[in-house]
């Protein structure tokens, strides 16, 4: 019997998988879900033996089709219950953008709308040919939020953000990778292959400098200048060379061998 929760998770060594569950519906997000996808990502960066974690669609049809427009009656009637509402969504993205281990959006089908918001929040996204994107809310007469906005803008820069909000438009995988959407694009058959090799391979890198390169570039995003750096940032670039990884990794180079690393 199939596994009918909304949400699943997979592990495969290092590499835990979360899996938008609802393939009827094109995996659209409903409120549960994001309220789940929160407390996953809590799980996942409580749990040290995870190094890499993969967000997929069920199925090849969707990554995921945005918000369930049949929860909108009871979740977004109103401002007051569209901020609840929103609340929950950007709650969700902050915590999967928070993890600090890497994380990898496995696009495959449609991509739109709170699915291809969500992507943002990701690291990786490697897409599948027949992806396609979008945030065609202007149809449905939607704001994208600004947490949103911000993300898409940083990704693809504002012209090609307001190209996709004020022309409501999808566009094929192949124009997201000339846009920045997407890093990679493959042939859907070797989608999955693509996605847990590289999971893989990047589950073997030292896992605190993976959490402290993402810190990193938050800091950088968020004071590109670099002037008002806290004490802690301006000594994170020189943390690792005092972990144990790191001279783990300058022995196992030296000796010609794989590093083993163990977070510490």
């Amino acid at each position: 019997m199939a596994d009918v929760r909304p949400i699943l998770v997979q592990r495969r060594g290092p590499v835990a998988t979360v899996v938008f569950n609802r393939p009827a519906q094109r995996n659209a997000f409903n409120f549960a879900m994001y309220q789940e996808i929160r407390r996953l990502a809590g799980d996942l960066e409580a749990d040290g033996s995870v190094r890499v974690v993969v967000f997929r669609g069920a199925g090849t049809e969707a990554f995921a089709a945005g918000a369930d427009i049949a929860e909108f009656e009871t979740h977004r009637s109103g401002s007051a219950q569209a901020r609840r509402y929103a609340a929950a969504f950007e709650g969700a993205m902050d915590a999967v953008e928070a993890l600090g281990k890497p994380t990898i959006a496995m696009i495959g089908g449609a991509c739109v709308g709170g699915g291809l918001e969500f992507a943002t929040c990701m690291d990786l996204r490697i897409a599948a040919d027949n992806s396609r994107f979008g945030v065609p809310i202007a149809k449905l007469g939607l704001l994208v939020g600004y947490k949103e906005m911000r993300r898409l803008v940083r990704l693809v820069g504002p012209a090609v953000a307001m190209d996709l909000l004020h022309t409501a438009r999808l566009v094929d995988a192949a124009e997201a990778h000339r846009v920045g959407l997407v890093g990679r694009v493959v042939p859907l058959a070797e989608l999955e292959g693509t996605v847990s090799g590289l999971a893989e391979e990047m589950a073997g890198l030292a896992p605190l400098v993976q959490r402290w390169h993402k810190r990193i570039l938050q800091a950088v995003l968020r004071d590109p200048a670099l002037e008002r750096l806290t004490p802690e940032e301006e000594a994170l670039p020189y943390a690792c060379f005092d972990t144990a990884d790191f001279h783990e990794g300058r022995r196992a180079f030296l000796a010609k061998r794989r590093p083993q690393f163990r977070g510490e």
